[in-house]
């Protein structure tokens, strides 16, 4: 009997892990297990000891199916190394929370030493914005969303997602290397069975992003899908993600406590990432998602 469970439970796992895209949605349920995707390899450590225990070599193979699968996926993720090299752009995009108390210690924290600093979840004239607004000398707001810039902002606008609520911007930033197009969004939110309206936003980012002819051009924000979703596939490609550019590890960013997935995203075209990270903010229930890029020529 242990032996077929284990060999049942291989075979399941390493289909859903190797063919989770070919699932049935089954009404929002199956993106959301896909955000938890990296974490379904907890399961072989046990599948291999209960195999070892039975001291068959075919339940022992069955078992190291899942784990092989598992490993293609995502062993590149692990061993990953930054690029490196010059940049010109430093970049951080936070969910602050807008119950934070402690938002003035995490923009503090998150915006040191950046060039452009994408907020959501902002409280309207709240410690977050004042702090921002003492270290940046151009910015943007609308609503709940925010960028600020060392660089001057020579456009900007709210930008539509389909909410019925401002929860998006678009900015033109002049650096020094040229005219760059950044977006700062906060996508409406997925839970299992609720995935419609996120869908319905992703879609507004996409057609926002085929639309734009920005030769350098930055998405930056909570975009409430994680990176193996398999809505974010409308997004990256046509754009580029920092993260599984030029980041370490899976770079996951919430919940901030014990980060199990990212939500959290900077996206680019006509750039290259050169490194990027998390970091920690005060009093926030998202961690920080910051990159290093360099426009390309």
């Amino acid at each position: 009997m242990l032996r077929q469970s284990i060999i049942v439970t291989a075979g399941a796992l390493a289909l859903t892990l190797g063919g989770h895209r070919l699932l049935p949605e089954l009404g929002g349920f199956t993106p959301v297990l896909e955000s938890l995707l990296p974490w379904l390899g907890a399961v072989v450590p046990v599948l291999l000891v209960g195999a070892l225990a039975t001291r068959s070599w075919q339940v022992i193979l069955a078992a190291l199916v899942p784990a092989t699968v598992w490993g293609l996926m995502f062993g590149p993720t692990l061993l990953r190394s930054p690029p490196g090299g010059p940049s010109d752009l430093s970049v951080v995009t936070l969910n602050v929370g807008a119950t934070n108390a402690d938002s003035a210690d995490a923009m503090r924290t998150v915006s040191r030493d950046r060039d452009l600093v994408a907020v959501q979840e902002l409280t309207a004239g709240g410690p977050a914005a004042k702090v921002l607004n003492d270290r940046f000398p151009y910015r943007y707001r609308i609503a709940t969303v925010g960028l600020w810039s060392r660089f001057p902002i020579a456009e900007a606008r709210k930008a539509d997602i389909g909410l019925d609520w401002a929860r998006a911007l678009r900015a033109v930033v002049v650096t020094p290397k040229g005219r760059l197009t950044v977006y700062v969004m906060h996508l409406a939110s997925a839970r299992p069975g609720q995935t419609a309206q996120r869908d319905e936003t992703l879609s507004y980012a996409r057609r926002m992003v085929d639309r734009d002819d920005s030769e350098h051009l930055l998405l930056l924000g909570d975009l409430n899908t994680a990176t193996t979703d398999r809505k974010r596939s409308g997004l990256v490609p046509p754009l580029s993600d920092a993260q599984q550019e030029a980041g370490t590890g899976f770079g996951f960013t919430w919940p901030a406590s014990f980060p199990v997935t990212r939500p959290d995203h900077i996206l680019y075209r006509g750039m290259v990432a050169t490194r990027a990270g998390v970091e920690r903010a005060a009093g926030s229930d998202h961690r920080a998602a910051v990159a290093s890029l360099r426009l390309a020529a």
